[in-house]
C-alpha cells in the first residue's frame, strides 16, 4: 500500500505535530520527521516513522513536506537559508504548512518556494491538542485547487473539516479569525464561571444546561473539565494565543476592520502572559478573570 502514497517529511514534533504526524503512519505513510527534541525523534521512531538528524536529511526524497511550528519566525527558519527545506526539496514537491502564523509570511514563502519549482499550501488548524489526537481538526487551507486537491487524502487523515479558503495566505486569514473567536468565548466562559461561582450556584450543573441551550459552544464542551477542576494543563498555550491575537489585530488593522472586543481580549491574553501563566492552556483566562474579581491565584 504504501508503495502509492506519498513520502512524507515531517518538521515539528510538538503538542500537535506528534499525534498528527502519527495519524499519518497510522493511516498507511512513510513518513521521516525531524524536530529539535530527541525525546520527540524517539517518540516519532517508537510510532513507526523515521527520525531524521536534520532539516536536509528528512526532506531530501519527500514528496511532500509538512511543517508545524509555533510562530513566522519558526517558518522562516526552517524554509530559508542553505540547510532550510526551499534549498534541500526535489522540485516539484508540494510543501504544506500547518503552523499558524501570519498571511503575509505564508504568501512570501509561497512565492519564494514558486521560483525553485516548490508548491506550497497554507493549511492551519483548529481543535487544539485533543483535535490532533482524535484526527477531528478543522483545516484552512490557501493556495490552489489542484494542490488542495491532491493534498486531500493526507487532510482528511487529520481533520474532519477540510475547506480551500482562497489563494496563498487565506487559510492563515482564517485562522486568524477563529483565534479571535476562540479568545472571545473563552473569555466569556470565564467570566461567567466566576460570577457563577461567587453567586453560590453548582458550578458544574450550570454549564450543563448552558452548554445545551444558545450559549453552548465547542470551547465550553472541550474546556468546561478545566474550568470544573482548574486544570491548565496546556492544549493551547496562552503564549500562542497571545503570538495569534498580536497575527489578528495586525491583519484586522492592515485593511481596515475594527476588533473592540478582541483587542480587549488580546490586552486580557497579554496580561495573564505578563504574570507568568504563558505556559498554561488558553482557559487559564479564568486565572485573569479571578484576579480581577479580588481572588488570590
Amino acid at each position: 500500500m504504501s508503495k502509492t502514497l506519498p513520502k512524507i517529511a515531517w518538521i515539528g514534533l510538538g503538542i500537535m505535530g506528534s499525534p498528527m504526524s502519527e495519524n499519518l503512519i497510522k493511516a498507511g505513510y512513510d513518513v521521516t520527521g525531524h524536530t529539535l527534541e530527541q525525546a520527540k525523534l524517539d517518540r516519532l521512531a517508537a510510532a513507526g516513522g523515521t527520525a531524521a538528524p536534520s532539516i536536509a536529511e528528512a526532506v531530501r526524497d519527500a514528496d511532500v513536506v509538512i511543517t508545524m511550528v509555533p510562530a513566522s519566525p519558526q517558518v522562516e527558519a526552517i524554509a530559508y537559508g542553505p540547510d532550510g527545506i526551499l534549498e534541500n526539496v526535489r522540485p516539484g514537491t508540494l510543501l504544506i504548512d500547518m503552523s499558524s502564523i501570519t498571511p503575509g509570511t505564508s504568501i512570501e514563502l509561497a512565492a519564494a518556494a514558486k521560483e525553485k519549482g516548490i508548491r506550497v499550501l497554507d493549511a492551519p488548524v483548529s481543535g487544539g491538542e485533543a483535535g490532533a489526537v482524535e484526527a477531528v481538526l478543522s483545516i484552512m487551507v490557501g493556495g490552489e485547487q489542484a494542490d488542495f486537491d491532491e493534498a486531500r487524502p493526507l487532510f482528511e487523515a487529520l481533520g474532519r473539516t477540510i475547506v480551500l479558503c482562497g489563494p496563498h495566505g487565506s487559510g492563515q486569514t482564517v485562522k486568524a479569525a477563529n483565534q479571535l473567536i476562540v479568545a472571545v468565548n473563552i473569555q466569556a466562559c470565564a467570566e461567567a464561571v466566576v460570577f457563577l461561582e461567587k453567586s453560590g450556584v453548582d458550578l458544574a450543573a450550570a454549564l450543563d444546561v448552558l452548554n445545551g441551550g444558545l450559549a453552548g459552544s465547542t470551547v465550553l464542551t472541550r474546556k468546561k473539565d478545566n474550568f470544573l477542576n482548574r486544570d491548565f494543563a496546556p492544549g493551547f498555550r496562552i503564549d500562542l494565543h497571545h503570538k495569534d491575537m498580536g497575527i489578528v489585530t495586525e491583519a484586522a488593522r492592515s485593511v481596515g476592520a475594527a476588533l473592540p472586543v478582541g483587542a480587549v481580549v488580546a490586552q486580557l491574553v497579554a496580561s495573564l502572559r505578563a504574570q507568568g501563566d504563558g505556559g498554561l492552556d488558553h482557559s487559564a483566562l479564568l486565572r485573569s478573570v479571578e484576579r480581577l474579581s479580588g481572588a488570590q491565584v
